[in-house]
């Protein structure tokens, strides 16, 4: 494990989908920060992201690790991970039945689990531990603008307007169908119904599909 200072930043994973890839990658690599992969940094699933990282950014995205545990004071032992301990793909939902995370958290020795995937902030105690989702910077559920966790002594969940309107003007082909999104996402509610929807079919997605 490693010792965090005042300024350590960790990215949670997913750090290219979206209208400027290359752009996030290069921002991201040339900050002193940490990083953990996502789902859609090992398989970006979109032929334009991929031609737009290149092969070198795109390996770098493969290769960074799954998971990353960090003591931070005040909370103890911290795991990062993307969907869940378990899997980049796995949703963490508020609304979890105990049974469910019981069964996510088995084996789990970290205090704290923080986590993404979802794209909706929570905190939630469960059987000793906590269970954090930092929300998402680029595609936020629930509310509109760049959303993140600071952590240490607690938890202590932001938000942050800002200007999305230059996002329309990328040439990714997706734009026209992801920006509105960005820009008016749907509430929390919403999204949660069809998380749940789609776990109770086995199945894993985002709402954009």
């Amino acid at each position: 494990m490693a010792e965090v200072g005042d300024a350590t930043v960790v990215f949670g994973g997913d750090l290219a989908w979206g209208p400027m890839p290359a752009e996030a990658v290069d921002r991201i690599r040339g900050l002193d920060a940490l990083a953990i992969r996502g789902n859609a940094d090992r398989d970006p699933g979109d032929d334009w992201v991929v031609e737009q990282l290149g092969s070198q950014r795109l390996a770098w995205l493969q290769s960074l690790p799954e998971q990353l545990e960090l003591e931070i004071d005040g909370l103890g032992r911290v795991l990062f991970v993307h969907g869940s301990p378990r899997s980049d793909e796995e949703m963490l939902l508020r609304t979890a039945s105990d049974e469910r995370l019981a069964m996510i958290l088995e084996g789990v020795e970290a205090d704290v689990v923080v986590c993404g995937h979802t794209h909706m902030q929570f905190d939630r105690p469960f059987g000793g531990k906590r269970v954090v989702n930092a929300g998402s910077v680029g595609l936020p559920y629930g509310a509109f603008g760049a959303h993140w966790v600071e952590l240490g002594p607690d938890v202590r969940h932001r938000r942050a307007d800002y200007d999305a309107s230059p996002l329309a003007a990328s040439e990714w082909p997706r734009a026209k169908e992801v920006v509105p999104v960005i820009q008016s996402p749907p509430s929390e509610d919403e999204a949660i119904a069809e998380f749940e929807a789609l776990i109770a079919a086995g199945r894993d997605a985002t709402l954009i599909e």
